[in-house]
């Protein structure tokens, strides 16, 4: 989001506590300042999330390959964009089921919920984790919905990034504490799902664990085809493959 944009937009932060306007843009957290609990209003949000850097079309499954945390076990991760819904502070949110799997075997299953605001902003409103028990996906645990126990929803993509613009992902003391830098132009990425000339790069980082920091390259129309750790840990995902029903 450009700098004039977050100055257009101070007032929603500014009326925090005293509610907004219908329609009126809303300001995400900002990770270079104090953070202020971002306004949400519901009819700024549309049904769509076609940001081009992240784009959600139900029916498409993005299948990434890599190594765990450790850089030596493979992984697996499934990242399948759902037509489900979930209503989550009154905006209704696009569900993506993000399976993780070593071996065969199964490591870990998330529902993430996403929604895009009127500006294009893609906004992030926490996850649902399904209880892995001996060796399979059992019931749901709700770990860390936006708007309940003090977590609170952030940014996931900007509608216009830009070099520089340091925003919070999402923010729950002591459980996720997020943020994300945009480092620019991520240059060419070549991958097991074919090469690209351009991409943005982005930096993940949270104050819970200072030490690691996570490089993602996104393309527009695909979305993120690319992770790597920079510190702190040896994980890594390739793009391996798009399918669409």
């Amino acid at each position: 989001m450009r700098i004039a944009s977050l100055l257009a937009l101070a007032a929603a932060i500014a009326c925090a506590g005293c509610g907004s306007s219908s329609g009126d843009p809303v300001e995400p957290a900002r990770a270079d300042r104090p953070w202020i609990r971002p306004v949400i209003e519901p009819s700024n949000f549309v049904a769509r999330v076609d940001n081009p850097w992240f784009p959600l079309t139900p029916g498409t499954t993005l299948l990434y390959r890599g190594a765990m945390k450790d850089g030596k076990t493979p992984q697996e991760d499934h990242f399948a964009v759902t037509s489900k819904r979930k209503l989550v502070m009154g905006v209704p949110c696009t569900v993506v089921r993000d399976t993780v799997t070593s071996r065969g075997r199964p490591v870990e299953r998330t529902f993430d919920w996403f929604a895009q605001d009127r500006q294009g902003n893609v906004w992030y409103f926490g996850e649902e984790t399904q209880e892995l028990k001996h060796g399979r996906f059992g019931k749901m645990i709700d770990s860390g919905p936006a708007g309940q126990g003090g977590a609170q929803p952030g940014l996931m993509m900007e509608a216009d990034p830009a070099k520089g613009d340091h925003y919070w992902q999402f923010h729950w003391p002591g459980h996720a504490m997020d943020t994300t830098t945009v480092l620019g132009g991520g240059g060419r990425v070549a991958l097991p799902y074919g090469t690209f000339a351009g991409s943005l790069l982005t930096q993940e980082q949270s104050p819970l664990e200072p030490r690691v920091r996570d490089r993602k390259w996104s393309v527009r129309g695909i979305g993120y085809v690319k992770e790597a750790a920079a510190s702190g840990s040896g994980e890594r995902i390739d793009l391996v493959s798009v399918t669409r029903r």
